[in-house]
């Protein structure tokens, strides 16, 4: 849920999954003891019949929000500003495969001894010599595109014969490595965390453990016709620590920060993000990602031997090199992460809406996010620099997917929704919000200042 310097899911750099840990990821909108949810959100005990244990409890750090007063009556928002906030951290889901981590820095290093070999060679041969190649190649051209286009469609036939059918959702996906090495590093991986957090791990006795175990409880049980949720034994780790981060070890292992419980605003927000993370981790991205990762490297290697091999200099071989790699990152990398992203918030909110969950509070959450980022000023960068969709455009995606997560819920015999759309109570805060900073503006400012904004709200 962090970082992910906008973070990319598996970048295949090993000490890249540390980014997330950020220490001045806050929480943004804290919204205790206000009276603007009263009928949205009127109690937990409307899940799922399968649910085990009632999840209405109150506790310090997780406020359960409400509706009943206008606007100018709801007492003051607690705003800490974040610096970002995205889901699921890249490498924290799981690494490449240990082999390939440590095997493809040679690979690289191997194409860029052989492709400027090559360009050594050519320079050292006399110039007849360079026109007896030449001519050679002229008259054998066919050969030579018929050898590579044999190359190419040993490429495709091996991306097709390595294609299988995402669980749920049905999409084809890449699979180059076994899921038994993931489940191995998985291990590997949980050993790492457990050692960094000895410290900060909260016991199974604090309210704040005991909310996150039954929302993942309640989750995975009102899920469990799918075979991938019943497989997996979900264990709980809550961290205290401030960063708002969340994310799901693809053994089924849950780490949450206590910095993630502050954010969110109600027990339905929270239920999503964990419903996400769990589709991270059932969808199996992180096998997904690794493999195109790696198909994409090892077929960068070939164009890595050119440019070393053509470039007449080493200056502007690495600058080819530098081009090739971003042009990779942007083309392929980041828009796929977008896509897991997405794919996760579809399946995310399947899950919530089985589980009786508000799911109309998961578009409100985004909404907070980009509020957030508004209020302090900062800059909107281009969706297409990002491994995860913006805060709007994901706002938008899933109020295009609720209609159909409210069917799926009504189809579970969920209890009615009542009370006033979380959605309209976040416009009409927002609207109150403005007035406000309108109404305390300096009478000489032509200007309102976002990153500094004059909010006073009335104490109920």
């Amino acid at each position: 849920l962090s970082g992910n310097a906008k973070n990319t899911f598996l970048a295949g750099n090993p000490d890249s999954h540390r980014n997330f840990l950020s220490k001045g990821l806050r929480c943004l909108l804290d919204v205790p003891n206000t009276e603007v949810y009263r009928n949205a959100h009127h109690g937990l005990g409307r899940f799922c019949s399968q649910s085990s244990q009632p999840l209405g409890k109150k506790i310090p750090s997780l406020q359960i929000s409400s509706v009943g007063q206008s606007p100018h009556h709801f007492s003051a928002w607690n705003i800490q500003i974040i610096r970002s906030f995205h889901t699921s951290p890249s490498l924290q889901a799981a690494p490449v495969p240990l082999f390939w981590i440590i095997v493809k820095p040679a690979q690289k290093l191997f194409a860029i001894i052989l492709g400027r070999s090559i360009r050594n060679w050519w320079k050292a041969l006399p110039p007849n010599k360079r026109e007896l190649f030449k001519e050679s190649a002229r008259k054998n051209k066919w050969k030579i595109l018929l050898g590579v286009s044999s190359l190419g469609v040993v490429f495709v036939m091996f991306y097709f014969t390595h294609l299988e059918e995402t669980p749920i959702t049905g999409r084809a996906r890449l699979l180059v490595f076994g899921k038994e090495h993931f489940r191995e590093l998985s291990q590997m991986e949980y050993d790492m965390w457990m050692e960094q957090f000895k410290g900060q791990m909260l016991p199974e006795t604090d309210a704040r453990y005991q909310v996150v175990e039954r929302v993942v409880g309640h989750l995975s049980e009102s899920n469990k016709d799918v075979p991938q949720v019943s497989a997996l034994k979900w264990v709980i780790h809550v961290v205290d620590e401030p960063g708002v981060n969340a994310f799901v070890l693809p053994n089924g292992q849950v780490f949450v920060f206590t910095g993630l419980l502050d954010a969110v605003s109600d027990i339905h927000q929270l239920s999503f993000i964990l419903g996400h993370e769990i589709a991270h981790a059932v969808l199996e991205h992180a096998v997904k990602k690794a493999s195109l990762v790696h198909f994409l490297d090892f077929l960068s290697l070939i164009f890595l031997t050119m440019i070393w091999a053509i470039c007449p200099r080493d200056s502007l071989a690495v600058v080819g090199q530098w081009i090739q790699s971003k042009l990779q990152e942007f083309m392929f990398d980041r828009p796929y992460s977008r896509t897991l992203e997405a794919e996760a918030d579809k399946v995310g909110l399947q899950f919530a809406a089985k589980a009786c969950v508000d799911v109309r509070a998961s578009s409100v959450f985004w909404q907070q996010m980009e509020l957030a980022e508004t209020i302090q000023g900062q800059p909107k960068l281009p969706e297409w620099l990002s491994t995860h969709p913006s805060h709007e455009n994901r706002a938008e995606h899933l109020d295009r997917l609720i209609p159909e997560a409210l069917k799926i819920r009504e189809s579970c015999n969920c209890p009615s929704l009542s009370g006033p759309d979380p959605r309209l109570i976040f416009r009409l805060n927002m609207k109150y919000l403005l007035e406000s900073s309108k109404g305390r503006e300096a009478p000489n400012s032509t200007k309102q200042d976002l990153s500094k904004p004059k909010l006073d709200f009335p104490h109920t």
